[in-house]
Parts: structure tokens; sequence; C-alpha cells
């Protein structure tokens, strides 16, 4: 059986720091990761899974301009970014494979996906992730960001991906799949019946959590750094090759990850070595080959797995 990847493409696989998203922009950045993805698919069934922070701020933005079309719930919003960031990486995978002679054996599609999530999850009573546009001056609901007054959502622990059993059907297929946009649209389960809730899943996360359901070999955390770092921007930081499960869960415990920039990605790899999963890495969008050869990023794995840490050692 080939192994099962899940690569998690943060946003700068879309939108750089300092452009403007255009369409443009957006297709020529995903040249680079999809083309390695295309290459990988070789040898494994591969699932792409994707932020939408930038596209999801800017249909909040152009729904807040005009009061002429109805607004419309976050949850919906999820799903349009979902549909527009799936057509653009299939259009761009479709073409990276035909380079490749590919185009001919693999299959692929995007999967909407929502998540279950907790009500009585923590998150709700305070609200932490920003989106949308920012403002210079306070706003009702609004917190002070680097960016300026941004509004707030929940952001609550994914439970379990609902379209799991229809991505394990299409894995079995050979299809490259694309899914958990965005981290999913969370749902509370009420009865017989899913309800909507206006809340923002971390992508990498619900990466994790989907990894543990379908039971993937490898979870990749594409970001815009090679590697995990402590001591973050001091005379003392120290990039890291690799990280153990436990060595991962301490330096979590001791502050050295932020809650707003690598401390999630850092627990997704712990949640995914402890379901089960045999490798996770953080690396560079730009090093996504490299790093699953063991060349690349921060290699995480489980201490338990002696053969993996031999073939670690062996990389060095």
């Amino acid at each position: 059986m080939r192994q099962r990847i899940i690569v998690a493409l943060g946003g700068n696989a879309l939108i750089q720091k300092g452009q403007r998203g255009t369409a443009k922009e957006q297709f020529e950045n995903l040249r680079k990761p999809i083309g390695q993805i295309a290459e990988l698919s070789r040898e494994y069934n591969v699932v792409i899974t994707h932020g939408n922070g930038p596209q999801v701020g800017n249909l909040l933005l152009q729904q807040m301009a005009t009061d002429e079309v109805p607004q419309m719930p976050l949850g919906l919003l999820g799903a349009l970014s979902q549909g527009q960031i799936g057509f653009m990486i299939e259009s761009t995978l479709d073409e990276e494979l035909m380079k490749l002679g590919l185009d001919d054996e693999k299959l692929f599609c995007s999967i909407l996906c929502y998540v279950r999530v907790d009500e009585n999850d923590p998150a709700f009573t305070n609200p932490t992730k920003p989106i949308g546009p920012s403002y210079p001056d306070p706003q009702p609901g609004f917190v002070k960001t680097s960016k300026g007054w941004r509004r707030v959502v929940p952001s609550p622990k994914p439970l379990k991906i609902y379209q799991y059993r229809e991505i394990n059907k299409l894995i079995q297929e050979n299809f490259i799949l694309i899914t958990c946009g965005g981290g999913g649209i969370p749902v509370f389960k009420k009865g017989k019946s899913l309800e909507g809730v206006e809340a923002v899943i971390d992508k990498d996360l619900a990466s994790a959590k989907l990894g543990e359901q379908i039971h993937a070999n490898i979870l990749i955390i594409a970001t815009d750094v090679k590697k995990v770092a402590i001591n973050f921007n001091t005379p003392n930081e120290k990039q890291l090759d690799s990280l153990t499960l436990s060595e991962a869960k301490q330096y979590l415990k001791e502050g050295q990850f932020p809650a707003g920039s690598m401390g999630p990605k850092v627990q997704a790899a712990v949640n995914f070595l402890e379901s089960g999963g045999d490798r996770a890495i953080i690396t560079s969008i730009d090093t996504i080959i490299e790093a699953i050869n063991g060349k690349s990023g921060t290699q995480m794995f489980n201490e338990s797995q002696p053969n993996l840490l031999k073939w670690m050692e062996g990389k060095k």
C-alpha cells in the first residue's frame, strides 16, 4: 500500500507578504508547492489542505461594502472560499500533472467539508481569531491587533471531519484530494441535524484530525519558514532539524511557540503523532520534497519509533 500524506498549505502558498492577492498572483504562487505535490503523487496518496484567511477576509470586506446584496454568515463565506481555492489548486495541479505526463493516470477533486465542534468549547467564551479587514478606529465587537482593529471570532477545536469516509473511499481509488479548506466549516450536532456556527477552525489542527481519521502516515505543514525555532528572535535562537514528541510537548508547555504563529502548527503535529501518525514535518512551501526526504524542515516523530529515529540519524 502507498503511504498517505497530508500537505497543509499555509496562506503564503496563495498570497505572499506585500501582495494584493490578485488572481494572477495567487495562481503564480501556487506553481511551486503544487508542482512538488504533483511529483509526490508518483509515490504517495496525497491529500491537500489549505488556509483561506485572506480570501474570507476579502469576501467579508466585499459584503460589508454594500447593502444591496444580503450579507451571508461566515460558514457560507467559508464554503465560497473552499470552492474558489479548490478551483485554483485543481487547475494548477492539472497543468503540473500534464508537465509530468501524469494527467491521464491521476484523478483529483475538491471536497467541501464541515467539521464538528463542541458547543461548550471554551473558545466560544473567549473569541481570539481575527478575521476580515482592519480599521484604524475602534469598532463594536472588534479588538486591536498589529494591523488595526479587527473582528474576532471563536476558534474551537475540531472533533470530527464529517467527510472522512468519502475521502477514504477516494484515496483508495488513488484520487489526489483537496479538502479541509480554511479548517472546514464548523458545525454543532443538534439531534439529527447540524447547525452552523460563526467561528473559524485552525486548518493545521483540522488537518491533524483528518490525518487521524484516514490513518495518514505523514503530515507536512508547509508555511513561510524552513524550520521551527526555539528562543525565536533572540540571540539564542536555534533552528531545529528534528523534534521528538516529548520535546515538542515540553517546548509548548514552556511557551516557546506563540499561539498566534507557530503554536498551532506544533500542536497539530503533536496531535497527529499522538493519534498514530508516523512523522510530522514543518517546512517551507518551497522545500516540500526535500523535507519529505529528510533533507529540510523540522522532522517531528515519536521517540518510541526506533526505526524512524535510526532513519533520521542517517539523514544528518
